[in-house]
């Protein structure tokens, strides 16, 4: 019922335009923002919400505005330019003509506009950097606590003991009491990350003024840098590439993190660059990929776990050793070493902390049903651990043997769910990890699409069903797991499935084929050789 549900209103999105889909997310994110101002607890993120709503209502009303001036002409018959285009280009005969969906399948490339760019502009810079700045120079003044999350002092604290020589991990607890800064609470003693997050607090032990040095000015850079690659690498529609640049930039799942705290921005961002590089192809790079951002945080590795389920070399062959091969270049070259100078306190820090079973417990503590159920049960907190621990990795081992992913696409949308059920029954949690699977599941959706757009430009995966010779009879097709190869590879394909030798071709094809049963054939004519569709 819920996956039904959830479809249909996937389906009733997609038939928005791209100007009525920026209404209604910076119109959600406006409601976001002023609900934070004022009923969050934290006063960083009421600060926040303060800044952020007036840049939200003004792209959701421009971008409202857009939308009805393109309604309006359309309605009027006036002729329709970029991404005002409904009709699709004339047919050639073997086609109909037909309409480019609004996710922008058809590769239009007015589909990002100037007026839309000038809006995302200016809600990047009024919900996203000028918050950042404001709080970065805040906090630069006066120091303390209150314009920055407690995640981003510890990680500048660790950062300095790195450039000092001194453990990266306390061990709490020991002989030796572990140091906290004045003002900050015991529970920053800790540092709940993987030794590469210390990276970004280096520049807070150096000489530079404060508010160079702030971790959250190395995570913006990072990342914004980061998802610029990975987009910039993407070749399938513009519309999910849009909703991926502003889910990683402009909406609450950037900006509230990255003006606050802003440590799992660099990890999701390096997280798509891995899923990105899998699509292309790239499992090498990929695992460098997956590998730099599991070395952060532990929230990449069932991402990096299951891409080894999905991940294919340039000829379409599984290549789980290369993938691994380069997480392992980055993963143990960063942790082992550290892991061997002090295993328990590595244990304490990383494992112990976050799951809330040391004497000190995490801040994290959102109301969400787990905290819920070890704050109203305390004596079942450590026995609730346990069982959901155990639970979920039964459950998560059956849905990988019944649902297998079998494409980036896959793996990320599984990831999604399993990191929205665990955020949602872990006993120390924040609302502001919930931008995992949002991230993950807007992911999901542009790789699918560009797959769908590798299949046939401007045409479902349910369109390019049945293949044939130009004789025009249909015999089922296989299913072709590349996306890319030659013509004479897609040839001696269709000689496959029709017993005929494979005809002869030049040059260079990319069209994947899908088995798919359903009738009505549609016929067209690709590089000498008739594909033949079937639609419902």
């Amino acid at each position: 019922m819920l996956v039904s549900a959830l479809r249909r209103g996937a389906r009733r999105i997609s038939s928005w335009s791209p100007e009525e889909r920026d209404a209604v997310l910076y119109a959600a994110s406006a409601l976001f923002a002023g609900a934070t101002s004022l009923v969050s607890s934290i006063p960083l993120y009421q600060q926040w919400g303060q800044l952020a709503v007036g840049p939200y209502v003004a792209g959701a009303v421009a971008s409202a505005w857009l939308a009805h001036r393109r309604h309006r002409r359309m309605t009027a018959g006036i002729p329709a330019t970029g991404d005002e285009l409904v009709a699709g280009e004339p047919s050639d005969g073997m086609l109909p003509a037909r309409a480019p969906d609004s996710a922008g399948s058809n590769g239009g490339s007015g589909h990002w506009t100037g007026a839309r760019i000038g809006i995302f502009v200016l809600v990047l810079c009024g919900a996203t950097l000028m918050p950042l700045s404001l709080e970065v120079l805040w906090q630069a003044g006066s120091g303390g606590t209150s314009h920055a999350q407690p995640e981003v002092l510890v990680v500048e604290q660790a950062g300095k003991r790195v450039l000092h020589g001194a453990g990266l991990y306390q061990q709490v607890g020991s002989k030796k009491a572990a140091v906290v800064p004045p003002g900050q609470p015991a529970a920053d003693a800790f540092f709940p990350y993987l030794p590469g997050m210390a990276v970004f607090g280096l520049p807070s032990g150096t000489d530079a003024p404060a508010r160079l040095t702030d971790a959250r000015v190395v995570f913006s850079l990072i990342t914004i840098l980061v998802v610029i690659a990975a987009l910039a690498m993407c070749r399938g529609p513009s519309g999910p590439r849009v909703l991926g640049l502003q889910v990683m930039t402009v909406l609450p799942t950037a900006a509230l993190p990255l003006a606050t705290g802003g440590d799992d921005l660099p990890v999701v961002a390096l997280m798509l660059l891995g899923l990105v590089l899998l699509q292309r192809r790239r499992p090498l790079g990929a695992g460098l990929a997956l590998g730099a951002a599991a070395s952060l945080k532990f929230t990449a590795w069932p991402l990096a776990a299951i891409c080894l389920l999905v991940v294919r070399d340039e000829r379409g062959r599984r290549a789980p050793a290369r993938l691994a091969l380069g997480l392992g270049a980055v993963v143990l070259p960063a942790v082992l070493p550290v892991v061997l100078r002090n295993p328990l306190a590595f244990f304490d820090n990383v494992v112990r902390f976050p799951l809330g079973l040391t004497g000190i417990h995490s801040p994290a503590g959102s109301a969400l049903p787990g905290h819920l159920i070890v704050s109203a049960f305390p004596s079942l907190h450590k026995p609730y651990t346990l069982a959901v621990a155990a639970i979920a990795g039964a459950v998560v081992l059956r849905a990988l043997v019944r649902h297998t992913p079998r494409t980036p696409a896959d793996a990320a949308r599984f990831v999604g769910w399993v990191a929205l059920a665990a955020i949602m029954l872990a006993p120390a949690t924040r609302v502001g990890y919930l931008l995992y699977p949002l991230d993950l599941f807007a992911w999901a959706w542009m790789l699918r699409s560009e797959d769908d757009a590798a299949i046939a430009p401007g045409y479902s995966p349910l369109e390019t069903a049945y293949i044939s010779r130009e004789n025009g009879v249909s015999t089922p097709g296989v299913a072709v797991g590349a996306r890319e190869g030659s013509a004479a590879a897609l040839a001696g394909t269709l000689g496959a499935v029709t017993g005929d030798d494979p005809p002869a071709v030049a040059g260079e094809a990319v069209l994947p084929v899908v088995a798919v049963a359903v009738p009505v054939p549609v016929r067209a004519n690709v590089v000498g050789i008739t594909v033949t569709a079937r639609s419902q």
